[in-house]
């Protein structure tokens, strides 16, 4: 698109690449469950939903037979519908108790909840484990940096990343929400099979919020860790669910919040 740059006091035209976002209605059964706004190229309609799903409380992976896609016309969205199995429900009350009619913006995972109370879900604590060296976690921002191809392009994009303890990349997923990021990184680590997550890292490129570590609370992961900073919320929870959460992370070093006893320490 046509772009007016100014560098060093001088004014030039030309264009840019920008990154697309485009609204998603995510649907159960058929039913409406949100909207939200995620980059539609490529979109990873499903592992969307799907995560969106897992990080609500609303199912569960083993539950998740299908997922069906319906793109309209350019810049106006799409639907993914989640299909469960035969016999499969979704969690008592999520309609009534979290007042679904929910709008999710691209910077923002709890917008139209009631209370607080509606924002914590119930969730048990991590099991301990497992130990990372302090090497393997300054690897990971430029492991994830690597595979960022729309931000190389835009510049306007976030990224999640999933690692094993040894910082093999497993799943990296980028859009222009983090909420969006980690949901689609969570549903692709559902769609086959490794949720839970229980020794796994969870790499965010921004920020560390209380949505981001719940997300990842939901699904078993034991450690967080963000390029910028957490939130007082953020570090609460991983304090109160075993979780290992870590800020500023760069070649250099880095800050941990809450759970010390799963970095080795020399």
């Amino acid at each position: 698109m046509p772009v007016l740059r100014f560098r060093d006091g001088r004014v030039s035209r030309g264009s840019d690449v920008v990154a697309g976002e485009e609204p998603l209605e995510v649907r159960l059964e058929g039913e409406p469950v949100a909207v939200t706004m995620r980059t539609p190229t490529p979109g990873h309609d499903a592992e969307l939903a799907i995560g969106f799903l897992l990080g609500e409380g609303i199912v569960t992976a083993d539950q998740v037979a299908r997922v069906s896609e319906c793109r309209s016309g350019e810049a106006d969205g799409g639907v993914a519908d989640v299909r469960l199995w035969p016999g499969e429900h979704a969690a008592p009350g999520w309609q009534e108790d979290r007042q679904r009619s929910l709008y999710a913006t691209s910077s923002c995972g709890v917008c139209g909840k009631a209370s607080i109370d509606a924002v914590r879900l119930a969730a048990k604590p991590v099991a301990d484990g497992p130990a990372v060296e302090p090497e393997v976690l300054t690897r990971l921002p430029d492991a994830l940096r690597s595979v960022q191809r729309i931000f190389d392009r835009t510049g306007g994009l976030h990224a999640a990343g999933l690692f094993d303890p040894t910082g093999h990349k497993l799943i990296a997923r980028e859009d222009v929400g983090r909420h969006n990021a980690v949901d689609k990184a969570i549903g692709r680590a559902a769609m086959d099979g490794l949720v839970p997550l229980s020794s796994h890292i969870l790499l965010v490129s921004g920020r560390a919020s209380f949505e981001i570590v719940q997300k990842a609370l939901l699904a078993s992961v034991p450690i967080v860790a963000a390029v910028s900073a957490p939130s007082t919320l953020a570090t609460s929870l991983a304090g109160e669910s075993n979780m290992t959460l870590v800020g500023f992370l760069r070649e250099g070093g880095f800050n941990v919040y809450a759970g010390v006893e799963r970095i080795a320490v020399p």
